[in-house]
């Protein structure tokens, strides 16, 4: 957290640490421990691999260990809801790729606009036909013979 220079930034994330915590229920004794937050960014997260989500929630743990919030930051919408509620159940800050709900504490784009001050979304906007002829480029070499 000492690494944000920009003062009201930082006072807005660790207001948002503050509230993603009381929402996943963290102890205000363990949050009080906390120095700031480590993120797992993913593009999607709908795997039911037990081996997989039983990893997620040990780094969780030692997270916590370390004085992190886990926040897993997911740039789609593509999460089943039974391990996003198993991840929140495990004390893990989970935001989602939806767009438009204004609220930090659950979208990935908002907590990026609103918390941050970089607008992702309008990122990819604006550069979407550049990425999909890059991707597009990428997918055909892969396919080539």
């Amino acid at each position: 957290m000492d690494k944000i220079k920009d003062k009201a930034t930082r006072r807005r994330f660790r207001q948002w640490m503050k509230d993603s915590a009381r929402l996943i229920q963290v102890d205000s004794d363990v949050f009080s421990t906390l120095k700031s937050a480590v993120f797992e960014v993913r593009q999607g997260c709908k795997s039911k691999d037990s081996k997989r989500q039983n990893a997620d929630i040990a780094n969780a743990a030692t997270a916590y260990t370390k004085a992190y919030l886990p926040c897993a930051v997911i740039l789609s919408t593509q999460i089943d809801s039974d391990i996003l509620l198993r991840y929140r159940a495990e004390k893990w800050a989970v935001i989602t790729g939806v767009i438009g709900t204004s609220e930090p504490l659950l979208s990935t784009y908002d907590f990026l606009k609103d918390v941050v001050g970089y607008d992702l979304a309008a990122f990819f906007s604006r550069n979407q036909e550049a990425l999909k002829k890059e991707v597009d480029s990428v997918l055909r070499r892969l396919l080539e013979p």
